[in-house]
C-alpha cells in the first residue's frame, strides 16, 4: 500500500472513532515512515502519541550475537539505508569514518557498495555480516569478509530484509546466530 495511501487510512480510522495503532518493526523515525504519519494525523487535527522502538540497526545484530561497538574493538557505529547506491563521495566518508558501518535494506546494492569500500580503502579481510528477517524464526546470518561478502550473498541467495554489518565487530559473536536458540522454549 503508498504511504499516501497508508496515512489517510490512519486518518480516516481515527476520525470514525477508532483508536489506531500503527506498530512498526524497529524504531518509526529511523528510515522508517513514522513521522510522515505522524505529520499527516498532526494536519487532520488527530492527537498523536509516538512510542520509541528499538532500531534494528542495532537489534538485530544483537540477535546474531553482533554487538555494534566493543571496547576495544568498535567506539563508534554509523547506521545508513542501503536502498540506493552511494555515491563515489558517500563512499569515500564511509570507507573513512572509522568504526561499524550498519546498512539497512542494502542486499539489493552489496556489490556496487562494497566495490566501492573496498575501492576507497576499506581493507578485504574487513569482518562483515547480513542478518537477515531479524527476530523472526528463520533468521540467517552469513558472515565473510567485506571481499568475499558479495559472492557470499549470492551463494547463500540473501535478501532483503537484512541489515548489513561491515567492521570488526562482525567477527564477534559467532555461535550466536540462530535465534531460535536465544528464545525460551515457550517462545518458539
Amino acid at each position: 500500500m503508498p504511504q499516501s495511501r497508508i496515512n489517510l487510512l490512519l486518518v480516516a480510522e481515527a476520525r470514525a472513532g477508532r483508536t489506531v495503532v500503527r506498530l512498526k518493526g524497529g524504531d518509526p523515525f529511523v528510515f522508517g515512515r513514522g513521522s510522515e504519519e505522524r505529520d499527516a494525523a498532526l494536519a487532520a487535527g488527530i492527537p498523536v502519541t509516538v512510542v520509541p522502538g528499538i532500531s534494528s540497526a542495532i537489534s538485530v545484530p544483537g540477535a546474531a550475537g553482533i554487538p555494534v561497538t566493543a571496547r576495544g574493538v568498535s567506539k563508534s557505529f554509523t547506521v545508513i539505508s542501503g536502498h540506493d547506491p552511494f555515491t563515489e563521495a558517500e563512499l569515500g566518508h564511509l570507507a573513512g569514518i572509522g568504526g561499524t558501518l550498519v546498512v539497512l535494506m542494502g542486499v539489493a546494492t552489496l556489490q556496487q557498495n562494497v566495490a566501492g569500500l573496498l575501492r576507497h580503502g576499506l581493507l578485504p579481510d574487513t569482518p562483515a555480516a547480513i542478518i537477515e528477517r531479524g527476530f523472526a524464526d528463520t533468521q540467517r546470518s552469513t558472515r565473510a569478509t567485506l571481499g568475499t561478502l558479495a559472492a557470499a550473498a549470492r551463494a547463500a541467495g540473501c535478501s532483503n530484509p537484512a541489515v548489513i554489518v561491515i567492521g570488526s565487530v562482525a567477527a564477534l559473536g559467532a555461535g550466536t546466530d540462530d535465534i531460535a536458540a536465544l528464545l525460551p522454549a515457550a517462545a518458539r
